[in-house]
C-alpha cells in the first residue's frame, strides 16, 4: 500500500505541477509583458524563468515531503495520505504564484525601465 501511494502521490502532484505551469506560462505571459512596459522580448525570457523556478522549487517540494507522515498501511490511510501530501503541494502552488504576482507586479516596471536604460550600453 505504501509504494502505491508514493507512485499516486508523485504522479498527481507532477502532473499537476506540469498543467499549472503550462497554464501559467501561456496565460501570465501577456501579464508579464504589461509589467514590463510591452518588452515582449524581456517578458517571454523572464516567463521562461519563472517557469524553470516553479518545476525546481515544486518538484523539489515535492520530494522532500515525500517522506513525511506515517506511512499508509490501509486504503484509508492511503487515500489520507495522498490527499494530504497534495493538498499542501496544491497550498505551496498557490503561494508560490501569489509571491511572483506580487513581485513581479512590484518590480516588473522597474526593471523593464533598466533594462531598457542599460540594453546596449558598453562597460566602462
Amino acid at each position: 500500500m505504501t509504494e502505491l501511494s508514493y507512485f499516486a502521490y508523485l504522479f498527481i502532484a507532477i502532473a499537476l505541477i506540469g498543467w499549472v505551469a503550462r497554464t501559467l506560462s501561456v496565460n501570465g505571459e501577456v501579464f508579464l509583458v504589461d509589467c514590463f512596459g510591452h518588452d515582449e522580448v524581456l517578458a517571454r525570457s523572464t516567463n521562461h524563468l519563472l517557469v524553470v523556478g516553479f518545476y525546481l522549487v515544486n518538484i523539489g517540494f515535492i520530494l522532500l515531503t515525500i517522506s513525511l507522515g506515517a506511512e499508509p498501511t490501509t486504503l484509508a490511510e492511503a487515500i489520507r495520505f495522498v490527499a494530504t501530501k497534495v493538498g499542501l503541494a496544491v497550498m505551496v502552488l498557490g503561494c508560490w504564484h501569489f509571491f511572483n504576482m506580487q513581485m513581479i507586479a512590484r518590480y516588473g516596471r522597474k526593471v523593464g525601465r533598466w533594462v531598457r536604460e542599460n540594453h546596449g550600453a558598453k562597460p566602462a
